[in-house]
């Protein structure tokens, strides 16, 4: 994989899409609460904070905001995140909300036998609104430069211009020879209203020929690409690997262009724990991260977005594709023993947990 030199580039990482407002009940449950501890989260943007906050690499965000104080206070919590706003498109608010808003995403957590449980108010969000041209993709990339860019499926299936802003930006991307990773990140719920699984197919299948590192579990694959598992029971919750690999397989015979193709590796045996790994394609051969079973979770969300941050900081760090893998898995883990959708891990903490310490207490 041919990444540009950092010295040519203003950015290791950028990613292009929607940043909310995560309202998270804590222990309770969003019918029944009556406080929210509030968090900024969104699939892409996740990636790219956790670059940034953990990896320490130089990170910034394509997205848009609506300027009033809802705007402005998620800008607070991105500016503590310390990802670039530079490239943020800032929106004029009509007032009372008909035209452009602030999206939200109420999560619970989930405990034991009961899931996890998402709910997302989105709708005429700013992020969702912008459209082809409204962003100059020769000048990011072109001007001052990008080692990776990072998008995916959750963007792409807000809006009729968000998929063909992804688009543009993969095309741009790849045009001035910036690395391009997307995460599929199938959401039923996102794409019921605009034409279900049809729908996701014709945007995915459109982009994943600009990709290089292609992201995403079993049902992503067979949801976004057309893609399935041969002989997989669709009652069984259990991945068979050997068919899952040959999937994989089926995937880069279809596009050449995957480089790599990795997910995670999520057997949930309750919300609160889970058997946990991850696989990466790459080289023409398959590399699997350490297994972890029974992995204790506080917070689920946001697992998979700091493996593909993990996973991407092994590749822009040059430390081959077995390693690459280990670390995404290594900071999923840790992502979900804290509460938000992002990662609080160190990467001495990173780095520790792939070298295989265990959680004694460090003093």
């Amino acid at each position: 994989m041919k990444i540009k030199p950092a010295s040519e580039c203003r950015y290791d990482i950028l990613s292009l899409g929607e940043v909310m407002l995560r309202l998270d009940p804590g222990e309770g449950r969003i019918h029944t609460t009556r406080s929210f501890q509030v968090w900024e989260g969104g699939g892409e943007y996740n990636v790219a904070r956790g670059l940034r906050r953990c990896f320490r690499q130089r990170a910034a965000v394509v997205t848009a905001i609506v300027d009033n104080p809802v705007g402005r206070l998620l800008e607070d919590l991105m500016l503590q995140g310390g990802v670039d706003l530079d490239l943020v498109k800032w929106t004029p608010y009509d007032g009372v909300g008909r035209e452009v808003r602030v999206g939200l995403n109420f999560t619970e957590r989930g405990y034991g036998v009961r899931g996890a449980v998402g709910c997302s108010d989105r709708g005429l969000s700013a992020a969702s609104q912008i459209k082809p041209g409204d962003i100059d993709w020769d000048h990011i990339f072109g001007k001052l430069g990008v080692r990776w860019f990072h998008t995916g499926g959750i963007y792409a299936a807000l809006s009729e211009s968000s998929a063909e802003v992804t688009l543009e930006a993969v095309k741009a991307a790849r045009k001035y020879g910036t690395i391009v990773s997307y995460d599929l990140n199938y959401r039923p719920s996102l794409w019921k209203s605009i034409g279900g699984k049809k729908k996701a197919q014709e945007v995915n299948r459109a982009i994943a020929p600009f990709v290089d590192v292609m992201l995403g579990n079993e049902e992503d694959f067979s949801a976004c690409l057309g893609l399935e598992i041969e002989g997989q029971d669709e009652h069984c919750s259990e991945i068979d690997l050997d068919s899952f690999k040959a999937m994989i397989r089926r995937a880069v015979e279809q596009f050449p262009n995957f480089q790599a193709v990795a997910t995670t590796l999520r057997i949930a045996t309750t919300a609160s724990t889970n058997d946990w790994s991850a696989i990466l394609y790459a080289e023409k051969g398959f590399h699997q991260a350490a297994q972890r079973p029974g992995l204790e979770i506080l917070d689920r969300v946001g697992g998979g977005d700091s493996f593909a941050s993990g996973l991407i900081y092994g590749f822009l760090a040059d430390k081959g594709a077995a390693a690459a893998v280990n670390y995404g898995a290594a900071h999923g883990a840790l992502a979900m023993t804290t509460p938000g959708d992002t990662s609080t891990a160190s990467l001495a903490e990173v780095e520790k947990l792939v070298a295989g310490a265990g959680a004694r207490v460090d003093r």
